[in-house]
């Protein structure tokens, strides 16, 4: 643990610890320098020790310090100060918006939408800069007084290896958002932030996230296998054209997802227009699992089953899907 005087890199005069998590402690701090308070994130435990991982966050943290967005928590320095590793980011005066969850129990969909607008955006500037997060969760977005909402932990998302579900302390609070591919051991995508962003959307607007269980390996089974709760048969106020935008968003097929998160965006955007207030639920393009719910209506092509077949796995349609009854 680090003491309030301590000064890192000869620069940055720690005042107090902020936050602690399962990779970080957090500490707001003086930059002597340039005379402005900051936060400083220093590696904590294994992954301090962890020569791969450090090399892999240093690279990734310099990467992420080039983006520059009012969503985005702007990432100042990486470095190291006797075996040290820390990053320098912005002081945001603000809470997560896990905690804000965790204080209101839920959020109204006219602030869901502001803040998923807000997220959206700042993730579709680092897309466009060839950066996926792959660690999207409510700690990790902080959300001002004034109601503006920014991304964190760019830097030490991307280094984690998120094949090892047991590399840190913080993963069952990360696997809550897993995206099934990461869960079967692929690598993760613009899709697989998609993804998190549609259970944190379910989240926000439920006050809980839609999988549980007893260990993190339970959850990612959950993630893989089992289909989101409807978040109208728990709050029926919630509108079709809301809930499509998770039922999309949270698809287990990647090819039923958003192409890309600014097509989330303009959802968003136009989900809570009369117009779409009453829009059909959605329906599925392409096979979601071998255990399909009976409410989704699958129906592919022989033409999909081919390109499907050769995409993601021929054991898919052992089993013929269900039917829907709408």
């Amino acid at each position: 643990m680090i003491s309030k005087g301590q000064i890192i890199s000869d620069r940055y005069v720690i005042i107090k610890n902020i936050g602690e998590g399962g990779m970080a402690n957090v500490y707001l701090a003086h930059d002597n320098i340039l005379n402005r308070y900051v936060a400083v994130k220093v590696l904590r435990g294994d992954l301090a020790g962890d020569e791969k991982f450090v090399r892999r966050f240093q690279r990734e943290a310099i990467s992420a310090s080039s983006l520059t967005h009012p969503n985005i928590v702007e990432m100042y320095d990486v470095g190291e100060d006797h075996g040290k590793y820390f990053i320098v980011m912005e002081h945001i005066e603000g809470r997560t918006l896990k905690s804000l969850i965790k204080r209101r129990g839920y959020l109204t969909v006219l602030e869901t939408v502001d803040i998923m607008i807000q997220i959206t955006s700042g993730i579709a500037c680092a897309h466009d800069s060839y950066i996926i997060h792959r660690d999207l969760k409510p700690q990790n977005i902080l959300v001002l007084e004034n109601g503006t909402a920014k991304i964190t932990d760019f830097g030490i998302a991307m280094a984690l290896n998120s094949n090892e579900l047991t590399q840190t302390n913080s993963i069952m609070g990360s696997v809550h958002y897993l995206p099934p591919e990461q869960a079967n051991g692929k690598l993760a995508t613009v899709k697989s932030d998609i993804y998190s962003l549609g259970i944190m959307m379910y989240e926000m607007l439920i006050g809980k996230v839609p999988f549980k269980g007893d260990n993190a390996v339970e959850i990612a089974i959950k993630q893989i296998k089992e289909q989101i709760p409807s978040v109208r048969e728990i709050n029926n106020d919630i509108p079709q054209s809301i809930e499509n935008i998770i039922l999309k968003a949270t698809a287990k097929n990647p090819k039923n997802r958003y192409d890309n998160v600014i097509e989330m965006k303009k959802d968003l955007e136009e989900a809570l227009k009369e117009e779409h207030l009453n829009d059909n639920k959605l329906v599925y393009m392409y096979p979601e699992h071998e255990i399909i719910d009976e409410k989704t209506k699958v129906v592919p092509t022989d033409e999909i089953k081919k390109e499907l077949n050769e995409e993601l796995n021929e054991d898919i349609f052992k089993e013929p899907p269900k039917k829907s009854r709408l």
